[in-house]
């Protein structure tokens, strides 16, 4: 795929709806401005209201924007086909290109075009069966590559299952007029992150059994890819709205390891909750935390934690988990990805239970029970681990690896 030319401006649509221009602004950076008469229900961002004045940034996008610029292979394979047309390639350029097919609930088109996205079909059960051999992670790249606007740095792609549209167990189903993307597909090179699928899927297993909502995902047969169903799509083909904490922060993607779990995750989501729901999903964000050092994820940053809602200008709940791994099978020395009691390192069950105590407002019985339960779910999720693993002796090594870590996240971090 080949691009002539540098967009002059991008059109932002909100909720199907246009609700402003994105432009260069000097050298490195860009403006936004609202089209005049933008209701406040269109509003960008729950950080970004409706205003006469433009939103700017001195370099890059603003973070909303940036939210979900893929990076590594994803970004790469668009950087090599974009810049043999223009010699340059920048945020602005990879958003003119993936904007159209995002999560979320924002799109972004050229200044005089109109929305449509048009994934192409993909069968989610050639995915799982992988009936595609060793070329999985060429053929998704360069059919999806471009209508793939996620986050992340292990190749993801976003694509639209046949299977998606049909009427099933008596409930009605997308409508055939739907041409967004439907799931989202995982994959890794085996020789960099072996096993990484089986990983992350372990781990959302361990999740579920926390009491934790995670969207339904499947793993291929041979482990190879991981199939997740979007979380920010309702049945009648519009979205939700989403956004990381990186955007609560007001932080870009290269600042997305810092700050501390207590005030830029725990603090930064009961500014931002507007919710009745806010006690109990403060407990669902400490539970994820704590489960994250037990798991021993050193990647939980602040991209990894979000915000969905209905309304800009209503209530905001905890998203659903996802990109939950155990990151020190792979590096060993890893540590947690933001600060927590002032440190980066992996924090003792004394170090969460202050934490629940002091940002969740939770009784020592509270913590205590949820500590408890983040344990056994982990002791269940074991058992099922090992199981696969005499299933799949490929998967062996790493589940063993993921076993120790586990242990010593449970002694360590919950004190059981």
């Amino acid at each position: 795929m080949i691009y002539e030319m540098r967009p002059a401006m991008i059109k932002v649509w909100a909720d199907d709806g246009e609700a402003g221009y994105l432009a260069r602004l000097k050298d490195r950076g860009s403006t936004f401005a609202y089209l005049p008469k933008t209701p406040q229900r269109r509003a960008v961002s729950v950080t970004m209201p409706v205003r006469l004045q433009s939103w700017d940034a001195a370099t890059s996008l603003t973070p909303i924007f940036e939210m979900n610029l893929p990076e590594g292979a994803l970004r790469e394979r668009l950087r090599l086909a974009f810049a043999k047309a223009t010699g340059s390639f920048d945020d602005y350029d990879l958003l003119s290109i993936v904007g159209r097919s995002q999560v979320g609930r924002l799109r972004y088109t050229g200044e005089e075009d109109q929305l449509d996205e048009n994934v192409p079909f993909q069968s989610v059960d050639e995915i799982l069966a992988n009936r595609r051999g060793g070329d999985l992670f060429r053929y998704l790249l360069e059919k999806f590559a471009a209508v793939s606007g996620i986050s992340g740095v292990q190749p993801k792609v976003l694509v639209r299952d046949e299977s998606a549209f049909h009427v099933s167990d008596s409930k009605q189903r997308l409508s055939q007029s739907y041409r967004g993307a439907t799931h989202i597909v995982k994959f890794w090179e085996p020789n960099e992150f072996p096993q990484l699928a089986a990983n992350e899927y372990f781990c959302l297993r361990a999740a579920e059994r926390c009491g934790l909502e995670a969207p339904p995902y499947r793993l291929a047969d041979d482990g190879m890819a991981l199939v997740i169903d979007r979380f920010d799509l309702r049945v009648d083909g519009t979205y939700r709205g989403f956004e990381d904490f990186c955007v609560l922060n007001a932080r870009r993607t290269d600042e997305k390891y810092r700050g501390s779990y207590e005030t830029s995750v725990m603090k930064r989501f009961q500014q931002f909750a507007n919710s009745p729901h806010v006690f109990a999903d403060l407990e669902k964000l400490f539970t994820l935390i704590a489960l994250n050092c037990a798991l021993r994820n050193g990647d939980a940053h602040l991209k990894n934690f979000g915000i969905v809602y209905d309304d800009v200008l209503g209530e905001a709940r905890l998203a659903p988990v996802y990109d939950l791994v155990t990151t020190t099978v792979y590096l060993p020395n890893d540590r947690i990805a933001l600060t927590l009691n002032g440190a980066a390192l992996w924090p003792s069950a004394k170090e969460l239970r202050r934490l629940g105590e002091t940002r969740m407002s939770g009784t020592p019985a509270q913590i205590r029970q949820i500590l408890e339960r983040i344990s056994d779910a982990l002791a269940q999720t074991a058992e099922e681990l090992r199981s696969y693993a005499v299933e799949h002796t490929k998967a062996a090594e790493i589940a063993q690896r993921m076993l120790l870590e586990w242990e010593t996240g449970r002694q360590h971090s919950l004190g059981t």
